[in-house]
Formats: C-alpha cells, structure tokens, sequence
C-alpha cells in the first residue's frame, strides 16, 4: 500500500468500534506496559546493586555507561533488522532474551554471586534488546488500529511510559530494598506477561513486504532509511530542532540539582520537584493526542518553544521547590504533546517496510545530542551557576523558537489536507499533522 493509498484508506473507512474495544491493541498495551515498567525498575536498580556491594561510584558507572552504549550502537543496526525480520517474532525473542538476562541477575543475587562484569553485560544485553522491541511495538500499532485512532494509540503509548517512568524508578528502589535480587524477579515477571500477551494477538505486526534477507548489506538498508529521512524536509528540520531541545534540556536537569543545592535545599527537594515534573509529563501524555489532531505541527513547535522560553526563564528567578516542580511540569506537559506529536507524525508517513530504519535513524539523532548537553551544562555550570545557566538556556530555547518561525523547511508538513504535500519528498501525500 502506497502513502497515497493509505491517506485515501484512512479518509474513507470508519472505525467499527472504539480503540477501547480493540483487542489486539490492548493486549499489545497492556504487555508492553508491564515490559516497561520492568525496563524502569531494572535500570534503577542496577547502580543502587553495584554500589551497594562495591562501594564504588567507578563500578557503578562502568554498568550504567553499559546500559546507554545500546541507544548509540545498536539502534541503526537494529531499525534495518525490524524492518527485515517478523515484527511478533522479534519482539517475543527480545522479551525471552530480557527475561534470561534478568533472571541471570537475580539468581545469581540470590545466591550472592554477583560480579560487576555479570550486571554489565545484563545491563547491556537487557537495553540493547529493549531497543529492537520499541522500534518493532512503534511500527506494530499502526498495524493493529485504524487509521483514525492512531494518535489516541500513540498518545496512550506516552502515557505509559511516563507512568512507567513514575513508579518504576520509586518501585526499584523499594524492591532492592526489602531483597536485592527482587528488582530482577519483577522483571522475569514483566517479561514473561509482555510476551504471554504478544502470543495471544491476532493480527500481523507487519504489513506483505518482499524477502530482503538475501542479497542486501546492513549498510545498504540503514542508508536507505536515512535518505528517505533526509528527503523529508520537514522531519529533517524538525530534528534538528529536537537535537537543540535535547541538549537544553540536558543542561537543565543538571542546572536543576545545582539550583536547589545552591539554594541550600536537602537532596530530597529533587525528588519533589521531578515528581510534580512527572506529573505534567504524564498530563501531557493524556492530552497529547487531541491536542496534535487539532493543531498542525509547525504550531506545536513554535508555540512548544515560546512556552518553553518562559517556563525555563521562570526558573531562573525562583527557587522555591513547589514553584520549580509546577514549572518543570510545565516543561514536561509540552514535552509529552512533542512525543506524541512527533510519533504520529512519522508512523503516518513513513512508509512501513522502512518503520525501523527511520525510527532508529530519528532516535539517534535526538539521544545523540545527551552527552553533548550534559558536557556543556557542566561547563556553564562551573563558569556561571545554576541561576545564570537557568537563563541561558531560556534564551537559547527563545533562539529555537525564533528558527521554528523562520525555518522554510518547517512550513513544508504533510497534514491530513489531500492537497497537502512536501516540497521535498517527492512521495505524494500522506497523512501526519
């Protein structure tokens, strides 16, 4: 099916019953729910285990740098891999494979075997796997819901994993603490309902699409997503402009810490404020999906930033926790409408052989900014402060809003207008915005 055909599918046919009624969708929720919330509890977990049986922060950082290698190395490969092989099939080996490596960690736990070179490779092999299964469970929904409720799909996916993110990092903590090895038990349990669910689905993941296994380089297919991605000129200058976000926002999380101890608060403040940011997240997330049916995405970007601007730059001139918690909420409210926005946007216009490549490519171009964000805060940080960093980057956001405003590519969207096209692609109409 081509973009043409699937705008004119979506426009003609009405849903036989609501998204909440859709079986096959609930059950691929529900799994993957329980899957992330696993993957949240876990990844917390793992520093607290180490440090707590090694006493060393450099044990420590050697499993967390192990656990974020995959979002660098492993997502360009595994896109071309999604897109290769059977949606279904990879993600239950990607929830036997996660329910092995954390079941290794709390057996040996248990047993009081634990090394630092097991919880790394755990720690890898655990989030290397849960990068094929997000790319192939984004690339699923489209599959298994209409058209039309698609955004209300996706925007019950960011729900989830900001709720996931909610309780899962309390949750590990309180896990370890009444038995180290019962983190990991909570994940063999995820894992093993994640994949219960996916075996009891219906419908394919995927949609007909030719054997590509034969005669084709992993290089070959990797750059075939990234030039699709460029030929986009709308997604091309929108990830740009998520690449900027990215970094500001790496900054800000570490001016926040420096702003409440400079402030003379206790540590716990920090867990206030991120929890109320939590919660708008988590809004956000809920109301994310009418708001993008309603609002094109060049608006949603420049408005994001605008609000952005001031949020941040309210923070700047206060350090009272409540006030600074109902700020970062707000920052995470338009957080979440971007996410849900953003994944809309391209499941409806990429084409599905190419979900994973695309997705993979998109991914790494926006957590590939992190390190950078966080080495720079740290610089800002040490030169000028938390109060005055606050500020810088409020009017560098206020800098990205102005390029929203003036970027020709990002007035180039497909929306779901039929006589809506980018310039730039040459593919026809589709059905994002």
């Amino acid at each position: 099916m081509t973009l043409v055909e699937g705008a004119e599918a979506a426009t003609a046919a009405v849903p036989d019953r609501p998204l909440r009624r859709n079986r096959d969708f609930l059950l691929l929720w529900s799994g993957a729910s329980l899957s992330f919330l696993a993957a949240r509890v876990t990844a917390v977990a793992y520093p607290l285990i180490v440090l707590w049986h090694t006493g060393s922060p450099l044990a420590m950082s050697v499993v967390s740098t192990a656990a974020l290698l995959p979002l660098l190395l492993v997502q360009l490969p595994a896109g071309a891999l999604v897109d290769r092989w059977d949606r279904r099939r990879l993600m239950l080996v990607c929830e036997a494979g996660r329910l092995t490596a954390v079941g290794s960690v709390a057996l040996a736990l248990a047993a009081g075997r634990m090394t630092v070179a097991h919880l790394a490779a755990a720690a890898f092999v655990e989030a290397s796997l849960a990068v094929f299964y997000r790319l192939a469970e984004r690339g699923a929904v489209r599959n298994l819901v209409h058209p039309a409720h698609l955004s209300a799909a996706l925007a019950q996916n960011e729900a989830r994993g900001r709720a996931a993110g909610l309780l899962g990092q309390p949750g590990g903590v309180l896990l370890q603490s009444a038995a180290r090895w019962l983190p990991f038990g909570f994940g063999v349990l995820g894992y093993l309902v994640s994949a219960l669910s996916l075996l009891l689905i219906r419908k394919d993941f995927q949609q007909e699409r030719p054997d590509r296994t034969a005669g084709n380089r992993m290089a070959d297919e990797v750059s075939e997503g990234m030039r699709w991605l460029w030929r986009q000129r709308f997604l091309r200058a929108a990830l740009g402009y998520v690449a900027g976000t990215n970094v500001l926002f790496q900054m800000l999380a570490l001016a926040l810490i420096l702003r409440i101890k400079e402030a003379g608060l206790p540590s716990a403040t920090l867990a206030v404020v991120v929890g109320i940011g939590g919660v708008g997240g988590l809004c956000g997330a809920l109301a994310g999906g009418r708001i993008q049916r309603r609002t094109r995405q060049r608006t949603l970007l420049v408005g994001g930033a605008v609000a952005w601007t001031v949020l941040i730059g309210a923070m700047g001139f206060t350090s009272e926790p409540v006030l600074l918690g109902a700020l970062y909420a707000g920052t995470g409210f338009v957080g979440a409408v971007f996410n849900v926005a953003a994944a809309v946007y391209q499941v409806r216009t990429t084409p599905d052989a190419l979900q994973g490549r695309v997705a993979a490519t998109a991914g790494l171009i926006g957590s590939g900014t992190n390190a950078l964000g966080s080495f720079a805060g740290g610089v800002l940080l040490a030169v000028w402060g938390a109060e005055t960093t606050v500020r810088a980057i409020a009017a560098a956001m206020a800098v990205l809003a102005l390029f929203a405003v003036v970027a020709p590519d990002l007035k180039g969207e497909i929306t779901d207008d039929p006589t809506d096209t980018d310039t730039g692609t040459g593919t026809g109409t589709g059905t994002g915005g």
